[in-house]
């Protein structure tokens, strides 16, 4: 799908500000409220953007431990039912990948405490198919979900394209 400059701009306004009214981001871009609509239900439609919420930050509420884990399964559970068993059974792992290499998830994983986060680590220890893990914390994050330079850097090249599933 293409983007411009307007569709950038309204990307970038919503994801510092999620919760502005169409009619509000109309005005900061000085645009018609019909455009700032039609502009958005066509980047939802693209798989552009796949909805506009606020930013949660676990750290917030008391979850500032990080820890990256990679987890290596059982071959024959397969990576799905995993994963889905993880999901369900974790509630502190905020990100999962099926991952190429030595292992074959790759979780990001926040606690409260040092403790906390060895009784994570223990409980997806025990979730079937999961044969064994390894773990690393993170000291400092230096930004996570960074994806409004790729934006920019879309709208502003010559064919301004951004690849989607369509």
């Amino acid at each position: 799908m293409r983007i411009d400059q307007l569709d950038a701009d309204l990307i970038e306004l919503l994801t510092d500000s999620p919760m502005l009214p169409v009619m509000e981001c109309a005005r900061r871009l000085g645009v018609a409220r019909g455009t700032v609509s039609s502009r958005l239900a066509r980047l939802h439609e693209a798989g552009v953007i796949r909805g506009i919420v606020p930013r949660i930050e676990p750290a917030g509420f008391g979850y500032t431990l990080v820890a990256f884990c990679s987890v290596e399964i059982i071959q024959k559970y397969g990576h799905d039912p995993v994963a889905t068993a993880l999901e369900e059974a974790i509630p502190e792992i905020v990100d999962m990948y099926t991952v190429t290499g030595t292992s074959d998830l790759q979780l990001r994983v926040v606690a409260r405490t040092p403790e906390d986060l060895q009784d994570i680590f223990n409980r997806i220890n025990t979730v079937p198919g999961v044969a064994r893990t390894s773990s690393s914390f993170a000291l400092h994050e230096h930004f996570q979900g960074r994806t409004l330079p790729l934006v920019e850097a879309c709208a502003k090249a010559g064919s301004g394209t951004m690849q989607t599933d369509q």
